[in-house]
């Protein structure tokens, strides 16, 4: 007899023995967790309360389930055969790997990383009360929980944009397939009379997110061959792509023959649960046809295992947790790591003194400057602390120049710059050309460096871009190594701040690129050396 076929004896319920020692050493473990994790517990708290992550609060339950499923067949603890170190050492080995993570997180005040570590700690604490053997069992439930983290912000930008261009290319196909006119311009749909402007909203994420998650749970509770389970899996991303796409042009649909009021209000939240619900009903098709495929196929309320049976009993097995060396030593190294914490509490990341970009100087040379502001809308996604966003014009030779400046004094805990790389093709633009370019500016005080350099295009119009990272005193051309510099100089010299600098002007159709260039680059050689007073070095 197999060791499985052993387990499936032991009943789902029925009285357990209470274990003392043993509780008191698990409670002290999860009482002991909170400091060192309580950042991360905050930043959760606030990212579930977007849209895009509103179902983060059911996923802590759904793992809890899946983990008292994989238990049924267990038996409880007093049965369980005595284990010491040799088998515990590789949980406490991913308790200590978790604390280091959560603890670098908060050194660099980065929740994300905190949210990592918590997670890679509830896997080490499995290994460590269940053994390496039996413990790895139990890791889908964990696993289950990345689903209620959300996504870093520069990934969450790229991924965001992504999305939207592909849901408006998609969207605009489905109008034009109903014989409608229909132009698409970067994430604006252009029906004539109106124009629809496919936001961050419309995305998807909001749908993406809960339907990996369920998708993951439908595939684990799925009885069938492992790759009718990985199938369902992958389908569930462009599946929900699909159907996004689909709900935008039928708003389009809808707009164009019925006017705007149904882009806006209770309709186009109704047409999202529609989307979502119908994405949840191909997924149970889609189950239904795989069943078909094999050789003696079960009804979907057999191939599905909902059985919640008995799971109050298992749940009571807690009661009866062993005491071992192993628990002790994992309670002890967290409450380590939290008395770590809680010294290091209190400490904010230093913040320089600087001048607000409201009394940069408007004349420049021959150049005149006239402020703009962003839309409230636009600001708040920026998420800045200060910004300038300033129209410069030369009334002389009629020249345009555009700079944009965003400072923030933390670029931790979910804020934080994106590059424009992401943001321009959402605002229709192409990016013809990009290029690392290196610059002489050797008669400023920041001498010579390099800048991103892209010419962008729309329609007839060419615009020249420059634009890199301010960190600090680095002038930095990756958004990616700007993070690390982020995390670096966060440990190293307790700063966050920086910025990103953009300079734009327009290409005329009757000068040579180079000629922009020029212009920029003289214009620049004005400006830059004003910016340390408003973008601490």
């Amino acid at each position: 007899m197999s060791f499985s076929d052993t387990l499936t004896r032991f009943p789902r319920g029925g009285s357990v023995a209470f274990n003392p020692l043993g509780v008191a050493l698990f409670l002290g473990l999860v009482v002991a967790s909170l400091p060192v994790f309580w950042d991360g517990f905050r930043s959760l708290v606030r990212a579930w309360s977007t849209p895009e992550y509103s179902h983060g609060w059911l996923i802590p339950a759904i793992s809890l389930f899946l983990f008292l499923r994989e238990l049924r067949g267990a038996p409880p603890p007093p049965q369980l055969p005595a284990m010491g170190l040799a088998q515990r050492w590789q949980g406490l080995a991913v308790v200590f790997l978790g604390l280091a993570v959560a603890m670098a997180g908060n050194l660099t005040r980065i929740n994300d990383l905190v949210t990592y570590g918590l997670i890679l700690w509830v896997g080490g604490v499995v290994l460590t009360v269940f053994g390496w053997d039996r413990g790895r069992r139990h890791q889908l439930p964990v696993f289950h929980l990345i689903f209620m983290l959300p996504l870093p912000t520069f990934v969450y930008f790229k991924l965001i944009i992504f999305l939207q261009g592909v849901s408006s290319e998609i969207g605009v196909l489905f109008v034009r397939l109903m014989g409608i006119p229909v132009f698409l311009e970067g994430n604006v749909i252009d029906l004539g009379v109106y124009k629809l402007q496919v936001a961050e909203a419309c995305a998807g994420l909001q749908y993406l997110f809960p339907i990996l998650s369920f998708t993951y749970l439908f595939a684990i509770l799925y009885r069938g061959p492992m790759w009718h389970k990985v199938f369902l899996f992958l389908l569930a991303a462009p599946l929900t792509v699909l159907m996004n796409s689909f709900r935008i042009g039928m708003i389009a649909i809808l707009v164009n023959s019925y006017g705007i009021e149904h882009a806006e209000g209770f309709l186009h939240a109704f047409e999202g649960w529609v989307i979502f619900i119908t994405c949840i009903g191909i997924l149970f098709l889609v189950a239904i046809a795989l069943q078909r495929l094999t050789p003696n196929p079960l009804p979907l309320s057999r191939a599905i295992d909902l059985d919640t049976q008995g799971l109050g009993g298992i749940a009571a097995r807690g009661l009866g947790i062993r005491a071992s060396l192993g628990l002790a030593l994992a309670a002890m190294l967290t409450m380590g790591a939290s008395a770590v914490q809680l010294i290091e509490t209190g400490s904010d990341p230093i913040r320089p003194d600087r001048d607000p970009f409201s009394i940069f100087p408007r004349d420049v040379g021959e150049w005149r400057g006239r402020q703009a502001f962003l839309d409230p809308g636009i600001e708040r996604v920026l998420g800045a602390t200060d910004y300038m966003d300033m129209h410069f014009a030369n009334p002389a030779s009629g020249e345009r120049i555009n700079l944009f400046v965003a400072y923030y004094d933390e670029q931790t805990g979910g804020s934080g710059i994106h590059s424009p790389e992401v943001c321009l093709p959402a605002g229709g633009w192409e990016i013809a050309s990009f290029e690392n370019h290196p610059l002489d500016m050797s008669a400023t005080p920041f001498g010579d460096f390099a800048v991103n350099r892209a010419v962008i295009r729309k329609g007839m119009e060419e615009q020249l871009v420059y634009y890199w990272f301010e960190q600090r005193g680095r002038r930095i051309t990756n958004d990616f190594v700007a993070k690390m510099t982020v995390v670096y100089d966060s440990l190293m010299i307790d700063r966050t701040d920086g910025a990103i600098v953009r300079f734009i002007t327009p290409i005329d159709p009757s000068e040579p690129e180079g000629a922009a260039d020029a212009r920029l680059q003289e214009f620049m050689r004005q400006t830059i050396p004003a910016l340390p007073r408003f973008i601490p070095e």
